[in-house]
């Protein structure tokens, strides 16, 4: 399998396999090779459908019958590849060699990839591009940047300011404590303080300690499992208290969620009632609905477990069996890799769960969690350990 983008005779080429036939897009138009024209190149691919969109001019090619996943298990490679033997012939048209000219700005599944010297797992004969020390991002918020004897500056909009723009006015001068974030209110010309995990008030001064975490709206907590490297991972199971008056939000997502291809399991809420969703591979996420009519938005205290045996998942609520499914009989995919990350109540402040969750759960949850184990511990979890926003005491 491969996903590659090259150049040929001019024109910008995607060619991608995913193990049963080559797919080659090429744009209408070729690209300015005058050295000092940019280019906006947008390319993938939704299964086997593919796309290929150079400055606006997009060219798709139209899912059809066969194989829809993408088994890569190699390096991610830009402008070239540490040897050329390593590229599949039919990944390219011509002979294979490597790209000369400047490439900035990747974004890979939706996360920027950082071209720096540093960042990148290695690499070969690459020099800075613009020539100066203003970099292409270098001033943030629409800064503009000067070169000056000693480096750069910016000059920054109104709202910002800082040495590279990165500061809100609203929160250069912000009394939050030291553990929390600053965010701006333009409109009230002020900000506000959201707390991390133990600490509370305006300023989030105040130190608090909790057992049942309360969530409010723009919180989350984001677990690391230590045992992760030791779970079996085709015998999950993620048990939980929850108590809300609302009809949405997610409570729980064990799984990495960095892209869409991540396995995960989650627990939520939708129309009031219990929502199960699971992923073991190839985006097949299978929702599991409680049909009856029962609400879980009754301010009551419900206790949820959900068991996956293999591809076999039962859900327990309030200690009664509601579902039972086995959601791949062919057992293709029969682990939950989770990557040892659990977030509960919504994602990292900036991430909206209905966009992370590709529309599974429409908003983070409000209300109230405690007594969360994972797999078989003994032992509870403890949510004050964990790294979060906006979580405060459930009990006070």
């Amino acid at each position: 399998d491969f996903l590659c983008i090259s150049l040929v005779n001019g024109f910008t080429q995607l060619r991608y396999n995913l193990g049963d036939k080559t797919i080659i897009l090429q744009t209408l138009q070729k690209v300015h090779a005058n050295g000092n024209t940019w280019h906006s190149l947008n390319a993938g691919r939704v299964g086997n459908e593919g796309y290929l969109d150079l400055d606006g001019i997009n060219i798709t090619q139209k899912a059809s019958p066969g194989m829809n996943a993408l088994d890569t298990h190699t390096d991610f490679f830009v402008g070239g590849v540490s040897s050329l033997n390593l590229v599949n012939p039919m990944a390219i048209e011509n002979e294979p060699t490597g790209f000369t000219g400047c490439i900035r700005e990747i974004v890979l599944n939706n996360r920027e990839l950082k071209l720096t010297v540093t960042d990148p797992k290695g690499g070969a004969n690459i020099g800075d591009c613009d020539g100066t020390v203003c970099g292409y991002t270098v001033c943030k918020n629409n800064g503009t940047c000067q070169v000056e004897n000693s480096g750069f500056s910016c000059s920054c909009p109104k709202e910002w300011t800082g040495m590279m723009c990165e500061q809100s006015i609203h929160c250069s001068q912000n009394m939050c404590g030291s553990e929390a974030l600053c965010i701006p209110q333009p409109s009230s010309f002020s900000y506000t303080c959201i707390c991390a995990l133990g600490w509370s008030g305006t300023y989030c001064k105040n130190k608090i300690k909790f057992y049942t975490a309360k969530f409010v709206g723009n919180s989350y907590i984001k677990y690391t499992d230590p045992y992760y490297g030791k779970r079996d991972l085709q015998y999950s199971r993620l048990s939980l208290n929850f108590t809300t008056n609302q009809t949405e939000g997610l409570i729980a997502w064990m799984g990495k969620s960095e892209d869409e291809d991540n396995d995960f399991l989650a627990i939520g809420l939708a129309n009031g009632t219990l929502k199960v969703v699971i992923n073991l591979g190839e985006r097949i996420s299978v929702p599991l609905m409680y049909s009856k009519y029962f609400t879980c938005s009754d301010e009551r205290w419900h206790v949820v477990t959900v068991v996956q045996n293999q591809t076999c998942i039962k859900v327990h609520l309030d200690e009664e069996l509601i579902l039972f499914e086995d959601i791949d009989p062919q057992r293709k995919y029969t682990a939950l890799n989770y990557g040892g990350i659990c977030y509960f109540g919504g994602f990292e402040i900036g991430r909206k769960v209905n966009i992370v969750t590709t529309g599974l759960f429409q908003k983070e949850f409000i209300g109230k969690i405690k007594d969360v184990v994972l797999f078989q511990d003994s032992k509870k979890i403890q949510l004050m350990k964990a790294e979060g926003y906006n979580v405060y005491d459930g009990n006070s």
